[in-house]
């Protein structure tokens, strides 16, 4: 659980990322989309929630065909994160049963959902007065 102090901190940090590098966010957010689709994610999208929510910029939201992929996605993202850009997620969740994975990367926060959780939640649908970022993914929706 954040605490109140947490939560501010979180808050500045995206701030302080949002004027330091603008556009840094959106390529961070099709970097993830891309990295998940070489793993064969499937119904991957991107949604821009800066004018809704301060503490991420955006949403990447991926199906998984099941658990064991779900996993091998988001083992794969943490680690061409770390080894390429020397990121590390502030907190993951979901990783044991990893039928709804989460890596918070502060300014973007990838959601990995099998099949019945991304049914069940509809992060879409929840979050649908962002707009949709241009991935630039061939096929991706498709899948």
């Amino acid at each position: 659980m954040t605490t109140a102090a947490e939560g501010a901190g979180r808050e500045a940090a995206v701030a302080e990322r949002r004027a330091d590098a603008p556009g840094a966010s959106a390529e961070l957010a099709r970097r993830i989309a891309a990295i998940v689709d070489d793993k064969k994610g499937e119904q991957i999208v991107a949604l821009d929630v800066r004018e809704l929510v301060s503490y991420t910029d955006y949403l990447v939201i991926a199906t998984a065909r099941n658990e064991r992929q779900a996993k091998a996605i988001a083992d794969e993202v943490r680690l061409v994160l770390k080894r390429d850009d020397e990121l590390l997620p502030a907190r993951a969740e979901g990783e044991g049963e990893a039928r709804w994975v989460l890596l918070d990367y502060l300014d973007c926060v990838l959601h990995v959902q099998v099949p019945e959780m991304r049914d069940r939640y509809r992060l879409e649908r929840l979050w649908g007065e962002g707009s949709r970022l241009e991935l630039g993914l061939e096929g991706a929706a498709d899948r």
